[in-house]
């Protein structure tokens, strides 16, 4: 599984339905809508994504949507350990409408959704093998049943080491991950595509640049990192010794 995904929607009912119904989005509307959320950044636009392929942008970048039901923002600053403490000006942007956050990250089995109606947070859940159970919060939606009653056990194969224990969930985050991202926004990155999914790399965002004013400047961190790597020195090659130690050879 290779599904990553930092998803935010705002909308006047069920997305799935009003995803369905989107056509292009007007630019203008998504960069107010973008300068609405993220006040006071610095917000410049940039090549755009779709949906499918947009979910999970580069550190930095953001891809946003705007129309007159429903609106969605992808960025990895949505990426919340407890969807329950995202940023309070976020939440308030939601008065009156459903939000649904989604994000999931497959290198560390790490999953968290949420949904708030006007303001309200009804459900929030985040977990990971390795942080167990991190928010459980609200009574579980309607796909999360067959997770919980045991019918969808995790599909992990351990190593064969004496000492490797089973998978410390009773199921796998990124599968219930993929049923959350249809039931609650109607498509899904890696599942099985139903007939009546949303076409997620049917609809095209719109790409921006948003840095905090506050936050590291951009060309000074990459340049940090660049004197990093070099005062690293060159990497060295290492063979095994007959013993079974590391006998170091010439630097490359």
């Amino acid at each position: 599984m290779g599904a990553k995904t930092g998803l935010l929607v705002y909308a006047d009912g069920s997305v799935p339905n009003l995803l369905q119904q989107v056509g292009p989005a007007d630019p203008e509307r998504t960069a107010a809508m973008m300068r609405r959320l993220y006040p006071g950044w610095v917000i410049e636009e940039a090549s755009g994504s779709n949906l499918w392929d947009g979910v999970y942008p580069p550190d930095g970048r953001a891809y946003a949507a705007s129309w007159p039901n429903v609106e969605l923002i992808c960025d990895r600053r949505v990426m919340v350990d407890l969807p329950s403490q995202l940023p309070a000006d976020l939440v308030a942007a939601s008065a009156g409408r459903r939000l649904v956050l989604h994000a999931m990250h497959s290198v560390v089995d790490w999953l968290a959704f949420a949904v708030w109606e006007d303001g309200r947070l009804i459900r929030s859940l985040s977990l990971s093998p390795d942080s167990g159970i991190v928010e459980n919060i609200g009574d579980p939606l309607p796909f999360e049943l067959p997770y919980w009653a045991g019918e969808r056990s995790a599909d992990v194969i351990p190593w064969p080491d004496e000492d490797e224990e089973p998978y410390p969930l009773p199921f796998h985050p990124l599968d219930l991950g993929e049923d959350a991202l249809r039931a609650l926004c109607g498509f899904t990155i890696e599942g099985f595509p139903e007939s009546d999914d949303v076409d997620a790399g049917a609809i095209e965002l719109h790409g921006f640049l948003v840095r905090d004013p506050l936050g590291p400047d951009p060309a000074e961190r990459e340049e940090a990192l660049r004197a990093a790597v070099e005062a690293m020195g060159p990497p060295r090659i290492y063979s095994l010794g007959a013993d079974g130690s590391l006998i170091a050879g010439d630097a490359l």
